[in-house]
């Protein structure tokens, strides 16, 4: 079990590396080609940000260990948005623009709950899962999200990066690698994830809920980070509600065309507090100061998440 919790450590090392590397050489491949750092951000780095949840999924998906990519969807969004805004709004009171409390957090409210609808199957007398008629849904509303992001970058006066002074050896090496780093690193969290639950008579969605999911949101919980010391709340919150709705969109329909995810009802759960926490990021836009998230709200998000997280883990054992 030491082994397979190293090689779980390494596996996230590998996969956030990878992540940063596959981001750097696509950016600069972008930039030789005079291509603005909006499409950039849009397009290369939102990809780079989720794609540590995007490999362990698509390996989880492969090989039909449907716990595990429920887990790690449900369980990395829950993640972001109570214990990384949680964390965030401590360190720095988190203000949001009208457009976030308005548009962007109420698409995330809807997005799960159409993920609830179409997981568990109320129109259609089938066993409940994510079919790959589903998945097609799910990324039609992706497109629609960046349709809606586009038409919003569109509105606001942006300029062209400098060009890029990378060799063409340097990036195509660094996209290389970092190919490679997201293959390796999210192999060995899969498959010692699966180790570690067997061993210790864990079930799989908890492992998926609790580890797995903690570990592809690092890049997540880095950014926000990082923005709340520097009092940058449009990047703390705009980085999680954007991660939480391409989890959903693109990473759980990608997950369901490698093989239809069957969904265990338990994760209704997690899919209500997931809502209810995003209902109660909504109401403290307006109460206290109006669109900030206060650092007693942000405490609140942390704290119930925390204890929610003990007795998950408490009942496994």
């Amino acid at each position: 079990m030491i082994l397979s919790s190293v090689l779980i450590l390494v596996g996230f090392s590998s996969l956030i590396f990878g992540a940063n590397w596959l981001v750097d050489g696509a950016s600069s491949v972008a930039k030789k080609n005079n291509i603005s750092d909006l499409v950039i951000g849009l397009t290369i780095v939102a990809f780079g940000t989720s794609a540590p949840e995007l490999v362990v999924n698509s390996v989880a998906s492969f090989n039909g260990l449907s716990d595990i990519v429920f887990g790690n969807i449900i369980g990395s969004n829950n993640f972001n948005l109570f214990i990384i805004l949680g964390i965030a709004g401590l360190i720095y009171p988190i203000t949001v623009q009208s457009s976030t409390a308005w548009k962007e957090i109420p698409i995330s409210l809807s997005i799960t709950l159409l993920l609830y609808v179409l997981a568990n199957n109320y129109f259609i007398s089938q066993d409940p899962e994510i079919s790959r008629l589903d998945g097609i849904i799910l990324l039609l509303f992706f497109l629609c999200f960046l349709f809606y992001v586009f038409h919003q970058l569109k509105q606001e006066k942006t300029e062209v990066s400098i060009l890029e002074n990378k060799s063409n050896y340097k990036i195509w090496s660094l996209i290389l690698f970092g190919i490679a780093g997201l293959i390796i690193g999210g192999k060995l969290v899969v498959d010692n994830s699966i180790t570690i639950a067997t061993d210790l008579g864990v079930s799989q969605k908890i492992i998926g809920l609790t580890i797995i999911a903690a570990g592809t949101s690092l890049p997540e919980l880095v950014t926000s980070i990082v923005a709340a010391l520097k009092k940058n709340s449009d990047i703390a919150i705009g980085n999680v509600i954007g991660s939480n709705i391409f989890n959903v969109l693109l990473i759980l329909s990608i997950s369901a065309f490698i093989n239809p995810v069957k969904f265990n009802p338990n994760f209704n759960q997690d899919l209500l507090i997931l809502m209810g926490g995003t209902v109660f990021l909504i109401l403290a836009m307006f109460t206290g100061k109006r669109k900030k998230l206060d650092r007693w709200e942000a405490f609140l998000l942390l704290g119930f998440y925390l204890l929610y997280t003990a007795y998950l883990v408490s009942r496994e054992l």
